[in-house]
């Protein structure tokens, strides 16, 4: 009866503290912990499941040294490296997204921002998708200056995206080169110019139950309503390349409390989700109601057609 109640505070508009958070996950049976969220989110948006999907716009040579990633410099990885994408190719990639369904597409670029000309050859691509395609423009490139988000929303990037990764206080065990302030202090330039926010973290580099539970608390105080959740891909010649790949029992019952914590965001299931093969979709019973489809930013996605068929057996409706 616990949870039940918990559920119904939930819903008329209660939130939960980080003690009570932290008592659920711990003690709370699995299944019920789930069918619990998954009746949370059905309250409160229905089955309506959000779908978005990326075009890695600028790969590789990356300043940063975030651990888990592929892209930085820093690291010997076998990856791809090129400035820009071609932009017939992003065209393209755009108008097959569309074609699917997709109401939502980002550019993201690697590294640590870009500069005012790098932006305005990004913008042509936008302003290029806009007119040839009905999707709803996001963007991905770092960190931001009032200027560079005056320009992304100029183009009609409506929604910013910049990923937290982790909590404040696991943060400085991923990354040095940049903080987890400068991320927030990005998030908010985005929301000052008028677009509406997209962040989340990875889970699975090694921070505790109770740092994923802090991720999800900082999200819900930025109010943020896109909320990606990345499943750790250990990449070889990363830093975190011998980190034990965490298991799917643990992925739903970090899902289940991120729904409880943040009621009305969308709970996006982003990379990751692949390894544990038709099993990824019992994320989507426990909470989560988005995904971002097609291929990731150096790993691959699963099919399109594949992940639509299966979120529609779910009883879930695109809108």
């Amino acid at each position: 009866m616990i949870i039940d109640n918990c559920i119904d505070h939930i819903a008329q508009g209660g939130k939960i503290d980080f003690d009570e958070a932290l008592a659920l996950a711990e003690k709370t049976d699995l299944d019920e912990l789930c069918h619990a969220a998954d009746t949370l989110c059905r309250k409160i948006h229905g089955r309506q499941f959000d779908l978005c999907s990326i075009i890695n716009a600028r790969s590789g040579k990356c300043s940063e040294d975030c651990k888990y990633c592929a892209q930085s410099s820093k690291y010997n990885t076998d990856i791809t490296c090129y400035e820009q994408i071609d932009a017939e190719l992003a065209l393209a990639q755009a108008r097959e997204n569309d074609s699917y369904g997709i109401k939502r597409l980002s550019l993201v670029t690697a590294g640590h921002s870009l500069n005012r000309d790098q932006l305005a050859s990004m913008g042509e691509m936008y302003e290029t998708m806009a007119a040839k395609t009905e999707l709803k423009l996001c963007a991905s490139m770092g960190f931001l200056t009032h200027e560079k988000a005056t320009l992304l929303y100029s183009y009609g990037v409506r929604r910013y995206h910049c990923n937290l990764e982790a909590c404040r206080e696991f943060f400085p065990s991923i990354c040095t080169t940049h903080t987890w302030q400068d991320k927030v202090d990005t998030l908010k330039i985005a929301r000052a110019v008028g677009m509406d926010l997209c962040s989340g973290g990875i889970i699975g580099m090694g921070e505790s139950v109770e740092q994923r539970l802090q991720l999800a608390f900082e999200l819900r105080d930025l109010e943020v309503l896109s909320i990606p959740i990345n499943i750790l891909s250990p990449i070889a010649s990363t830093p975190l390349e011998d980190v034990v790949p965490i298991e799917l029992d643990d992925v739903l019952r970090c899902v289940a409390m991120f729904r409880l914590i943040n009621p009305q965001a969308v709970i996006r299931i982003a990379g990751g989700r692949g390894r544990f093969g038709d099993e990824q979709y019992k994320l989507f019973r426990a909470g989560a109601n988005g995904a971002i489809v097609g291929d990731y930013l150096t790993t691959m996605g699963a099919g399109v057609k594949e992940d639509l068929h299966a979120f529609a057996q779910l009883g879930f409706q695109f809108s």
